[in-house]
């Protein structure tokens, strides 16, 4: 026992080590005197002090399906309907590209599910957002960056999958992307198009009174283009991205409720719902540059727009008591959302201790949001937010210290019109939100050596209620026991986020973090008589604990002397390893005996005869656990997944088969904790179980020796290679 014990602690302690022999530092270049070739190895997954870089671009397990397919298999990372997105214990603000989409709710899953996974370069969660990023960013930050490399000359590839599934009827899911980089001397092109078709089958069931089945068919496109031009050492960079959603579903649903004379009434209806939605974003950025490249200034101007349309239509009605109906029209709403913004950031090297880093900027936001029930407005919402802030970076022999502070003022104003007790709309002011707040950060890091590091970091941050949560209209059904409603009258959450890290060599690492937590944003549920309510509320106050550490473990570690495993200079893509994740995961709130939720993630990595690469997945979270107001029945986002890929034409080509969800295991099944009211049963289950095939093939050129030049489309990185935004530390 004592043997396999020490042999376990050893794994632990060597894994980090050995395959922190590969990659010191981001990527490697191997080069080869003969043809001038340059290969690239990328980290599969990057630790850093203040964020989680997970690759997708050379993962096939990750970029075979949709964005939120490939989101839902990162470890240590929660994806529900109920909760939102969570990453070790933190809620997430989702940036593209280094901006924040400003969407959440189902318009974030359907936005996600129309985006092709193989669009996506890397995700970056930022677990310690730093002064130089918006307080919004609330608890952590998803970017997703979609920005692939230009070239000198002309490059292309293509992406493309089909799969499909087979639970009662046979679905296909397809995307297809091409991306186009080109470069002459006067400037720099990119453009990336695309497209996504899914059709999906949910089953649900919410406390026994209602009994659904939904039939949907989702379509995405999108198109990325960028141009930059060079004015000396300057850089002008110029963005426009279009995404457009088009999605029907038809609903087929049974239930019963009591009449006002105690009599039942059972129900079968069938409802057809079309969303149509079209988000574009256009950004122009003047990059101006030193003799001291590490001397840089920023400025940057932004357009966003987004419009949505939704209506549900009752095909028929058939009841117990009124015979058959059909009720036409039950929703028509429609949105509009427009945000504009000027930002500037400006760094430069200073003499701090023995080194350091100035860090200044500001941003002057302005958002506009209107939203329409047939026709009618009923909700017209406008923020102003003018921030700066000033960042401080130093070194003193081991240590890192970044000590910085983010003034922001808010001005929040608008109407709303909600139904009265006589059924009549009332106009009425939202609750104004007019104040003016500092928000600090502190972090202190002690290197013990290169890559091995131990850090505290503390942040306050807040979070604006999302327009989804706002909007009276964000209903996606209603049938005749249960409805769902938007709130106008959300208050901003206010956090407090303090986190103890050891890392080494970017793969292992071990944490805790916890946050105290006013007014958290929640969904409710809530049973009055036979009425399901769906509503956003505030938590007063909480708290939120994560514990979680992650570890890779070669397996050579058990046939191979530890002597000549430090030897070896590893390839991660060439070696057989697994990379156990667990957390443990408890919501503190007042009045609410909430359980703990512990976190698996295990993904393997086998390399077959022939080159073939299987990759394995694994996930699940515990039941019995506190999901603000849900407890889970049966463990949440369970699920086994598995890929098999092999390049070919000198890696030029990709073939992958994959199975996603093949136990078909991923189930949600809990019930609600409201604060009032009788608690809820909800049971939901989609056909998650898929098969498929994904190609990547970059297509051949005359110039099969072009030389990398910067990015072009919007990313977080900048300087040397010309991203948009100032490199965060």
């Amino acid at each position: 026992m004592f043997k396999n014990l020490s042999a376990a602690a050893l794994v632990l302690f060597v894994a980090p080590v050995v395959l922190g022999q590969q990659t010191p530092k981001s990527e490697t270049k191997e080069k080869e005197i003969e043809g001038v070739v340059i290969t690239k190895t990328k980290k599969a997954v990057e630790q850093k002090a203040d964020r989680t870089i997970f690759d997708f671009s050379e993962q096939e397990h990750l970029n075979t399906g949709s964005a939120m397919e490939g989101i839902k298999k990162l470890p240590g990372l929660i994806a529900t309907d109920v909760a939102g997105m969570m990453y070790q214990g933190k809620l997430l603000d989702v940036y593209l590209n280094g901006r924040p989409l400003n969407i959440s709710s189902n318009e974030l899953t359907s936005f996600l599910d129309g985006m092709p996974a193989n669009s996506i370069e890397r995700i970056e969660v930022i677990t310690q957002p730093g002064a130089e990023f918006p307080a919004s960013s609330g608890g952590a930050i998803m970017n997703i960056i979609t920005n692939k490399n230009a070239n000198k000359y002309l490059t292309a590839t293509y992406s493309g999958n089909y799969s499909f599934t087979n639970d009662s009827k046979f679905r296909s899911r397809t995307s297809n992307s091409l991306s186009l980089n080109a470069r002459n001397k006067y400037f720099g092109w990119q453009l990336r198009v695309g497209h996504n078709y899914r059709e999906s089958e949910m089953n649900s069931n919410q406390d026994n009174l209602v009994f659904s089945n939904t039939d949907r068919v989702g379509r995405g496109t999108f198109a990325k283009a960028g141009l930059t031009f060079d004015v000396g050492v300057d850089k002008i960079l110029l963005n426009y991205d279009i995404y457009q959603n088009n999605n029907d579903n038809v609903t087929l649903s049974n239930g019963s409720f009591k009449l006002p004379d105690a009599s039942l009434n059972e129900f079968s209806a069938l409802d057809a719902a079309k969303t149509n939605g079209l988000r574009q974003e256009a950004v122009v950025t003047y990059q101006k540059r030193f003799d001291n490249r590490q001397r840089k200034l920023d400025f940057q101007a932004g357009y966003t727009r987004s419009d949505n349309d939704f209506y549900q239509d009752n095909i028929y009605n058939q009841s117990t008591m009124g015979g058959y109906q059909s009720l036409g029209r039950l929703l028509d709403n429609s949105s509009k959302m427009q945000i504009s913004n000027l930002k500037v950031d400006f760094s430069q090297p200073l003499k701090i201790l023995d080194e350091g880093k100035i860090s200044i900027g500001g941003l002057y936001e302005n958002q506009q949001f209107d939203a329409e029930s047939r026709g009618t407005t009923n909700l017209e919402y406008e923020r102003n937010t003018a921030s700066s802030y000033l960042e401080f970076q130093a070194k003193l022999n081991k240590f890192d210290f970044i000590l910085g502070t983010r003034a922001e003022n808010y001005d929040i104003s608008g109407t709303t019109r909600l139904a009265d007790g006589n059924g009549q709309l009332k106009q009425q002011a939202l609750i104004p939100f007019n104040q003016f707040k500092l928000f600090p950060n502190a972090s202190v890091q002690y290197n013990f050596m290169n890559q091995v590091y131990f850090a505290l970091n503390y942040n306050k941050k807040i979070t604006l209620p999302s327009i989804s949560a706002l909007n009276p209209n964000n209903n996606t059904f209603t049938g005749p026991n249960s409805t769902m409603i938007g709130n106008p009258n959300l208050q901003p959450t206010i956090y407090d986020n303090f986190e103890v890290k050891l890392s080494a060599f970017d793969y292992a690492f071990m944490g805790y973090n916890v946050s105290s937590i006013d007014n958290q944003v929640a969904q409710l549920l809530s049973r009055e008589g036979d009425v399901i309510k769906n509503e956003q509320v505030n938590i007063p106050n909480m708290r939120i604990h994560n514990f979680n550490f992650g570890v890779p473990i070669p397996f050579m570690i058990f046939n191979t002397p530890l002597s000549e495993i430090m030897k070896v200079n590893f390839n991660p893509d060439k070696i057989n390893f697994v990379f156990v994740y667990a957390g443990y995961m408890k919501h503190e709130i007042e009045n609410l005996d909430s359980k703990g939720l512990f976190i698996l993630n295990l993904m393997a990595q086998i390399i077959l005869p022939s080159n073939i690469k299987m990759t394995a997945n694994y996930n699940v979270l515990s039941k019995k656990a506190g999901f603000y107001y849900f407890e889970s029945e049966r463990p949440f986002n369970e699920r086994f997944d598995l890929t098999l890929s092999r390049k070919f034409l000198n890696d030029k080509l990709t073939l992958s088969v994959f199975g996603n969800d093949l136990f078909n295991t991923q189930v949600t099944q809990l019930h609600s904790r409201p604060v009032t009211g009788n608690s809820v049963f909800l049971y939901n289950k989609t056909d998650t179980r898929s098969f498929g095939l994904s190609v990547n093939y970059k297509i051949p050129t005359k110039n099969k020796l072009a030389k990398e030049d910067p990015n072009i489309l919007k990313q977080t990185d900048s300087g040397d290679n010309g991203g948009l935004l100032p490199k965060t530390p």
